[in-house]
């Protein structure tokens, strides 16, 4: 029997190549991509992720999960956070680093949220999310992946990039909420309705309008 569709808005095809291979073969829906033109939302990321995850719906008109990836600096008070993305595209990983030159304190997390939405604008959006602990260091490894290159998580002598993919998804930001997502769709419940009692839901999903 064939899988059913879950789009998932992006237009990084490294960004789906990793997300298809945490979720797995076993997953019982095919994902596959559609790179649309969301707006950049303000505000705090559940918000964010929320307001993204609507507009998605009424132009895919069914199944389709977003993503939205911080990365906060302790010394900035959680900056450059949902807005990483436009530091980046300004300042690359070298620049991100410099931010916090003549700080001493260097440590981070990055935070992920995938938002979900069956495509009835009726339904609640859907969030889950994953949070690692790190600290931003000097780029090292590969430059094909964002700011992979100056994040260093908490436990490990590698950057993001410098690490097999095997052991970056195992503990990355983004393997931890998909890893939630995950156990969500694989429930039999879920899977024939998607909505489960509030005590059988993992502790890092939200059900919010």
């Amino acid at each position: 029997m064939s899988k059913k569709s879950l789009v998932f808005v992006t237009g990084n095809q490294n960004k789906l190549k990793e997300v298809v291979a945490i979720l797995g073969e076993a997953f019982p829906w095919k994902v596959e991509s559609k790179n649309i033109d969301l707006p950049e939302f303000q505000g705090e990321p559940d918000d964010i992720s929320r307001e993204k995850c609507k507009v998605a719906a009424r132009e895919i008109q069914g199944p389709v999960i977003v993503e939205d990836t911080c990365l906060c600096f302790s010394a900035l008070g959680d900056l450059p956070g949902p807005y990483v993305k436009w530091f980046l595209k300004k300042l690359g990983p070298e620049g991100l680093h410099r931010l916090l030159t003549g700080w001493e304190d260097k440590s981070a997390y990055a935070l992920c949220t995938f938002a979900y939405s069956a495509g009835n604008l009726k339904d609640p959006v859907m969030l889950f999310r994953g949070k690692t602990m790190g600290k931003i260091v000097e780029p090292r490894g590969p430059r094909n992946f964002g700011w992979d290159p100056c994040f260093q998580p908490d436990g490990f002598d590698q950057t993001y990039a410098e690490m097999p993919s095997e052991i970056k998804n195992s503990i990355s930001h983004r393997g931890k909420a998909l890893k939630a997502l995950k156990e969500y769709f694989e429930d039999a419940k879920a899977n024939d309705d998607f909505q489960e009692p509030e005590n059988k839901r993992p502790k890092n999903f939200t059900d919010t309008k």
